[in-house]
């Protein structure tokens, strides 16, 4: 069986650190290593229609600025196919397939869609876009007979409808579907970063994120104004790391080199991390080593960004590009749930024979 990997994201925005750390960072990862035969990442144009219905410029926009994240992070159009999600027709119909195995009451059970609702205060007021999300995007990754779906630890509940609607399908109609398997983030801190501002989240509505393409100020601005221990008051008070974001950002970026770079007081993290707990140890300083090592992880983003920038044609042909090839593959596994389904009337000649020697035999 092929290795095959889908993944993306809405194009509500500019891609911000904690898709990079949840996802992205390990899109190129994986996609670097060989180990997999094809690779589609998806920017989610129709699914972010279903919330932004009347602003649809927003999302026409964000598409090119979340191609410049895909491409400025290192995804390369010669081994991963990028793709436009409202470009691939066979989704839609692949949805609507899929809605009959799918019940109210179990999509109201999903975690995710539960929260994105109360987050949106839709209450009484949901889109049927919307609620169904979750079968959209069981259509996206089965398009595509993904084998493998990266992922932060949010989505486990959307990839577990997409299992269970994968093993109903093929239950009922016979083996057309791959049953994907989850990739969550191997370092704990990128499972879910949160906002500058401590919040459990980082997001674009709350104004507490870093974005990729930020420039180097507001990078600083925005490091040195984050959320830390509201009881370290002065350098020598001990200071709690649980909560502390400046701590978690650093568990997701900082490496044990990036102190004979930038620190060398401390050898590694957990020397600093203990220093602060003893107390001794100001805010300002932590920040000011965060920002450094943001600096240097975001430094080649924003450079390589820069030159994309310039030809814009090229983001568009790569876009192109990516969604005839996936077009092309969702085509064959809607093909095959036809076949299996048993409607696919004009692609079968045994059905055409049988109705035409019942009829013969009667004359």
């Amino acid at each position: 069986m092929k290795k095959i990997i889908l993944t993306g994201d809405r194009p509500t925005g500019r891609l911000h650190i904690g898709h990079y750390v949840g996802s992205l960072r390990r899109r190129v990862e994986l996609q670097n290593t060989g180990e997999y035969d094809e690779i589609y990442i998806m920017i989610a144009d129709a699914q972010a229609l279903t919330d932004n219905v009347d602003n649809p410029e927003k999302i026409r926009t964000n598409i090119v600025e979340v191609a410049l994240d895909y491409l400025s992070c290192g995804l390369d159009p010669a081994k991963s196919n990028i793709l436009i999600q409202s470009q691939i027709p066979e989704l839609t119909e692949l949805t609507f397939y899929y809605m009959n195995l799918v019940t109210v009451a179990r999509l109201q059970r999903n975690p995710t869609v539960k929260t994105e609702i109360q987050m949106r205060k839709f209450e009484n007021s949901i889109p049927v876009g919307f609620f169904t999300y979750p079968i959209s995007q069981a259509a996206d990754i089965t398009a595509f007979q993904a084998t493998t779906v990266p992922v932060g630890e949010d989505q486990e509940p959307m990839i577990e409808q997409t299992r269970e609607i994968v093993h109903k399908f093929n239950a009922t109609y016979g083996e057309a579907l791959t049953m994907p398997s989850i990739l969550l983030p191997e370092n704990a801190a990128s499972m879910r970063l949160p906002g500058t501002d401590g919040h459990a989240k980082m997001s674009k509505s709350l104004g507490n994120c870093i974005y990729l393409s930020d420039d180097e100020e507001s990078v600083r601005k925005k490091v040195m104004s984050m959320y830390t221990d509201p009881g370290h008051i002065k350098v020598t008070d001990p200071g709690k790391i649980e909560g502390n974001t400046v701590f978690t950002y650093l568990d997701a970026f900082c490496r044990d080199e990036d102190f004979a770079e930038f620190l060398p007081d401390y050898h590694n993290l957990d020397e600093l991390k203990d220093h602060y707990r003893r107390g001794g140890l100001g805010d300002v300083k932590v920040k000011k080593f965060l920002n450094k090592v943001l600096q240097d992880r975001l430094g080649p983003i924003r450079a390589r960004r820069a030159e994309f920038e310039k030809d814009i044609p090229y983001v568009y042909e790569v876009l192109r590009k990516g969604s005839e090839a996936a077009e092309e593959k969702a085509a064959q596994t809607l093909s095959a749930v036809k076949a299996a389904m048993r409607i696919n009337y004009f692609d079968s000649e045994e059905l055409i024979r049988t109705w035409q020697n019942r009829y013969s035999t009667e004359e």
